[in-house]
């Protein structure tokens, strides 16, 4: 049995938090705008396209916890067997909370947003670009979550 540190189990449990809360959250807004697209297909095939657009808006948070995730074990140590030590550990945690919080929220968020704007293009084609701003305003909770979590890895003096 391989021993693994306390650290590097918190590094573990950060990686775990940051795409396990933003995936999650990410893929439940994705498929409740898919849901919306597919009721728009239905109705004016025509919108295909344009439904699949909003539909992968919610996808970038999920990205912004795999890419803090990533970070977390390649600059760790973790992938070269190193001990990591258990401060950088807890700080681990708290950058995966924070991006994996805020990208859930903005991922609800801008799911929402998309499936209204969905709805809205289907009525009127015109308003597809300002269906564009509106859902990709609510991304700006993700960049913070993802800003402050590159700061802690980079400030942490590992990156």
């Amino acid at each position: 049995m391989v021993e693994i540190s306390l650290g590097t189990a918190l590094v573990a449990i950060g990686a775990g938090l940051a795409i396990g809360i933003a995936g999650s959250l990410s893929g439940l807004g994705q498929g409740r705008v898919a849901a919306t697209s597919v009721g728009a297909v239905a109705e004016d095939p025509t919108m295909f396209a344009r439904g699949i657009v909003f539909t992968a808006l919610p996808e970038t948070q999920s990205i912004y916890g795999f890419l803090i995730g990533l970070l977390l074990i390649v600059f760790s140590g973790m992938m070269a067997g190193e001990a990591v030590q258990t401060n950088f550990g807890i700080l681990a945690i708290g950058a995966g909370l924070a991006i994996g919080i805020a990208a859930a929220g903005s991922a609800l968020g801008q799911a929402n947003a998309a499936s209204a704007s969905v709805g809205a293009v289907v009525e009127d084609p015109t308003m597809f670009a300002r269906g564009i701003v509106f859902s990709a305003l609510p991304e700006t909770q993700a960049i913070y979550g993802f800003l402050i979590a590159l700061l802690l890895i980079v400030f942490s003096g590992v990156m």
